[in-house]
């Protein structure tokens, strides 16, 4: 018997000899392709990314020698299996990626297979013109992943599915034969033509009209060989899923985008009226019709009153006309209540609750797990209604949940369904449920699959839909394509079960030993990798997504994921680490736990902007799994020189400004040598600059700051009438940018609020009474013989380094500190961004066993938000001037920015903040490795926006990073919003300045 790494080593040097592209067999390669978006696993031997088509036939005829199956792959967001694979996987993203032509005139162009549609449509908006289908994931999805799967998205109504939209294909079979797919039997393989003509009675009466059943996708598309309907070996070639032949390129045809659209939301009691109604709006030629329910939406957004939607999308030459056709179908159609929308913005907004629905719904609204397997059957739309009913009835027959939406226009419905598929009965009561929907589908005339394909999750059902003959036939089909087998073994004939290579019965059954808590997944490490499904919107190329519909809205703002649009490399995406991480817990291609260098490597990139914690629709954080995992990689082991450095900097910040020797450390990092010196030994990037210290601490400042009454601050209250409110002097702060504290103080006052710092004494007299309570403390701040001096901290580098117990020790102090401000009830303000974030949701996810973490989370406030609850009333100073800059990534993942935007209008500053991320973000872009990486995300929005801006604008960046990196990279200086307003007061005519007040340093006029 021949051994497995005989095998694997053979296969990989002839498939070197023989690729000019990359070939990669290594642990990382192939953990990051055993998964798609589905809930099946299959480990790969290998990876190649091929060049080109002879690079395509080349790795054919060595994995034909080696006897080893091949797997296409694209952007492998495939819900049904059908994107993995035990052989080798064909990587077509990183070289097969372009649009070789684009005709307007003939409305065609030629796409490689690994395309991103949104590529595609970028190209063809200028001219007017769009490629139809557009799939939820069209900014990360292939060319040739749709025609692979036959995809089709919101706009199949009008447009149809992506066999509709395929002229003609380049393919390569099992056996290396160079085809043209296309009509009149064209690119047909020997044999084809002669099946079908045996089977032509068949053919006519097994397969289900598709003027009846749009979405039917499932199984071959034999049918399109008739000859009534052209012979189109092209079409029948389309949702074959990869196992007739390897596409290497495909002719499409594009379609007249119209000028303006306009969006009719109609609202129904539930999701059965809805999908009742969708049928009767197809006579207004809509451009969509698309349905979801209430349980869908998990917070108010903007929608009419109701329990169901439609999003029904109308086309016109302006603006006007597709506003009135819009009405037209609110006036036609029994509604509960309506809203038209003509305005694109406003039209993303809402467009954007629909296609984050394939993650949203991984989550049942009580925070169960919920996965796909049924995403997507099809039924003739009249029937769509009482399907919906009877599909309710068997979910709750068989004590399961889902939430169902999609393509009702088209009779197609996407669910996830809270299976249990860790356990043995749960995988048991997933095959039973299956097998019954099955037939329930059937019963209404439907299709298995109306959109994503059969793969391993319903394939195995196909003789239900079509009978044994007609399965035969499909697999008599493939024979004739691929003999060998070669090509995708175990899809659409021949499949594997449905219930096994379950990606989850490699998981660990135990929750793993981890130190956040976890709470959104019952404190289980597990389920929080488990999160992720492979919906992949981490791997679009822009911040912001391109809206689905083509129209002229701006981009949603986003900063997902910085570091994969910088390198283009999955491993460096969100889902690749997931994915990673899914292969450390299952021990099998990953094999040295948390003292993997896969994962380490792949982490290393991370810059922790968190910015999948509200951009990935399932919520997936990887930059608290980036901090447990470093936690638990260098237990007991030396660090990076750069996690004592940087990760302690607020202790050597704290150092130098007792020793007061900031100047003295400004003046020695001025001197080439030794700063070089200093850089390498703490694993600084030589390229960087060595940020300078303040002369004088922020707290040093409020200490001699005169009071009214003569009296020294200390952590007492500052001027102010009206609410105290905890100014929290955080590290960047504190000791690099005090200017910022300074004018915070300055406009809060202004503002009449009474500032106060946190207490820097905690009190160590023993207990007393009931043995926790210790010594009242009547005032903040008050000191006494007793005791300690200290300060507050977030604990932010340490977190950020995975130095957690270290943090846990910091945060636990802070919490002693804090104690009097908990229990007085006044909000603490936080000027930078990661801080706040960091107090607001790491400090009681890593003390989720102590309630004072909460506690002090609930009171952490932005500097906006607390001059809007605080002081309401308060008009801040006009300036009237176009503002640039960058919302901070931890702002727009964790605390949003309502407040932020709402202070920057009622100031006169204009304009929208670019999204994405600075890319210094905080030690990342400092550390030796990470410069290049840092510097582009740098030069995705912020810098091309700053550099485009008018010399009138103010340049805003909240974030330390942000400021820094704008100096380092462009030169130019941003400023806190505190500045900026306080600068603003400062200019008011007949304002002198007392000589307390020095804003100072820092501070542009």
């Amino acid at each position: 018997m021949t051994d497995l790494g005989e095998v694997r080593a053979g296969l990989e040097a002839g498939l070197r000899a023989a690729v000019r592209g990359e070939v990669a067999f290594d642990a990382t390669a192939r953990a990051l392709t055993t998964m798609d978006a589905s809930n099946y696993r299959r480990v790969p031997l290998g990876v190649v990314a091929p060049r080109d088509a002879d690079d395509v036939a080349a790795a054919l005829s060595v994995c034909r020698e080696h006897g080893v199956p091949v797997v296409a792959r694209g952007g492998g967001t495939s819900i049904a299996g059908q994107a993995t694979g035990t052989g080798v996987v064909l990587e077509f993203t990183r070289h097969m990626n372009r649009l070789v032509s684009l005709d307007p005139e003939a409305r065609q162009a030629v796409v490689q297979p690994g395309l991103v549609l949104d590529r595609l449509q970028e190209a063809a908006a200028p001219h007017g013109l769009r490629f139809g289908p557009d799939p939820s994931t069209h900014s990360r999805c292939t060319l040739g992943g749709m025609i692979g799967n036959n995809s089709c998205g919101s706009h199949s109504v009008a447009w149809g599915t992506t066999a509709d939209s395929v002229q003609e294909l380049s393919v390569i079979s099992g056996r290396g034969d160079l085809l043209r797919p296309g009509r009149d039997w064209a690119g047909a393989p020997e044999g084809l033509r002669a099946l079908v003509d045996g089977e032509l009675a068949r053919l006519r009466t097994d397969f289900p009209s598709l003027s009846r059943l749009p979405r039917r996708i499932s199984g071959y598309a034999l049918d399109a060989l008739l000859p009534e309907n052209g012979a189109d070996v092209a079409r029948s070639f389309c949702g074959s899923e990869g196992t007739l032949g390897v596409l290497t390129e495909a002719v499409v045809r594009l379609v007249q985008a119209p000028r303006a659209r306009a969006l009719a939301v109609l609202a129904y009691t539930d999701e059965s009226a809805a999908a009742e109604a969708a049928a009767g709006l197809l006579p207004y030629r809509p451009l969509t019709v698309e349905g979801m329910a209430a349980d869908l939406v998990r917070e108010s957004a903007g929608l009419p009153r109701g329990g169901a939607w439609l999003f029904v999308e109308t086309g016109g030459d302006s603006s006007a006309e597709a506003r009135a056709r819009a009405e037209t179908v609110v006036r036609a159609a029994d509604v509960v209540d309506a809203l038209v929308v003509a305005d694109p913005a406003a039209q993303r907004t809402l467009w954007r609750i629909r296609e984050d629905a394939s993650g949203t719904a991984t989550r049942m609204p009580d925070g169960a797990e919920a996965w796909p397997g049924w995403e997507d059957c099809a039924v003739p739309p009249p029937r769509l209604g009482a399907y919906l009913r009877d599909f309710r009835a068997l979910l709750s027959a068989h004590g399961l949940r889902g939430t169902p939406y999609g393509h009702f226009g088209d009779g197609c419905i996407h669910v996830r369904i809270d299976f249990d598929l860790m356990s043995d009965a749960g995988v048991a009561r997933f095959r039973r449920f299956s097998e019954e929907l099955a037939d329930l589908v059937v019963s209404h005339g439907g299709s298995l699959s109306g959109e994503h394909g059969d793969g391993q999750a319903r394939a195995e059902l196909l003789p239900r839909m079509y009978g044994q003959e007609a399965v035969r036939l499909f697999e008599r089909a493939k024979g004739v394509w691929d003999p060998d087998d070669l090509l995708n073994p175990g899809m659409l004939v021949r499949p594997a079960p449905l219930d096994s290579n379950l990606r989850f019965a490699v998981l660990p059954r135990k929750p793993v030993d981890v130190a956040f808590g976890y709470p959104e997944d019952g404190g289980d490490f597990s389920a929080a990798v488990r999160r992720c499904v492979g919906v992949a919107k981490c791997r679009t190329t822009t911040a912001g997504s391109v809206p689905a519909t083509g129209s002229a809205a701006a981009p949603v703002s986003g900063v997902m994921c910085p570091s994969f649009r910088a390198t283009g490399e999955e491993e460096h995406s969100t889902r690749g680490r997931a994915r990673l991480l899914h292969e450390m817990l299952a021990g099998e291609v990953v094999t040295d736990g948390w003292r993997s260098t896969e994962v380490r490597d792949a982490l290393d990139l991370c810059l922790s902007c968190k910015g999948c914690r509200s951009d990935c629709p399932v919520g997936v954080d990887m930059a608290t799994y980036k901090a447990e995992f470093l936690h638990h990689h260098y237990a007991g082991r030396r660090r990076p020189a750069a996690h004592y450095t940087m990760g302690w900097l607020p202790v050597w910040l704290r150092t130098v400004a007792r020793l007061r020797a900031a100047r003295l450390l400004n003046s020695l990092a001025a001197v080439g040598p030794l700063a070089r010196l200093a850089k390498r030994l703490g694993g600084i990037a030589v390229e960087r600059e060595i940020p300078r210290l303040a002369r004088e601490p922020f707290s040093r400042w409020w200490a001699r700051r005169r009071l009214p009454d003569g009296a020294g601050a200390g952590d007492g209250a500052g001027t102010g009438a009206g609410p105290v409110v905890i100014l929290w002097p955080d590290t960047f702060t504190e000791y690099l940018s005090p200017s910022v504290g300074r004018a915070a103080v300055r406009v809060l006052e202004e503002a009449g609020l009474t500032v106060a710092l946190p207490p820097t004494a905690h009190w160590e007299r023993a207990p007393i009474g009931d043995g926790r309570s210790r010594t009242p403390r009547d005032a903040i701040g008050q000191l006494g013989p007793l005791a300690r001096r200290n300060r507050v901290c977030c604990g932010l580098t340490y977190i950020s380094t995975g130095q957690l117990d270290r943090a846990r020790t910091v945060l636990r102090r802070t919490l002693d500190l804090m104690e009097p401000v908990l229990d007085s009830g006044a909000p603490i303000v936080v000027l930078e961004p990661s801080c706040a974030a960091t107090l607001r949701t790491d400090v009681p996810e890593l003390l989720h066993d102590d309630p004072r973490a909460a506690q002090l989370a609930a009171r952490v406030r932005t500097f906006a938000e607390t001059l809007a609850q605080q002081a309401p009333h308060w008009t801040p100073p006009v300036l009237n001037r176009p503002a640039v800059g960058q919302t901070h990534c931890h702002q727009h993942a964790v605390l949003g920015d309502t407040a932020e935007r709402r202070l920057r209008e009622a100031a006169g500053l204009t304009g929208e903040l670019s999204g994405g991320c600075c890319g210094l973000a905080g030690n990342f872009g400092f550390e030796q490795g990470h410069y290049d990486v840092s510097k582009a995300c740098a030069e995705e929005q912020l810098l091309p926006a700053v550099r485009a801006a008018t010399e009138d604008a103010v340049i805003l960046a909240d974030g330390f990073s942000c400021r820094t990196q704008l100096e380092q990279l462009a030169g130019r200086q941003g400023r806190h919003l505190a500045e900026v307003l306080a600068g603003a007061l400062e200019e008011r005519p007949g304002r002198t300045r007392g000589p307390d007040e020095d804003l100072g340093e820092g501070l542009e006029r």
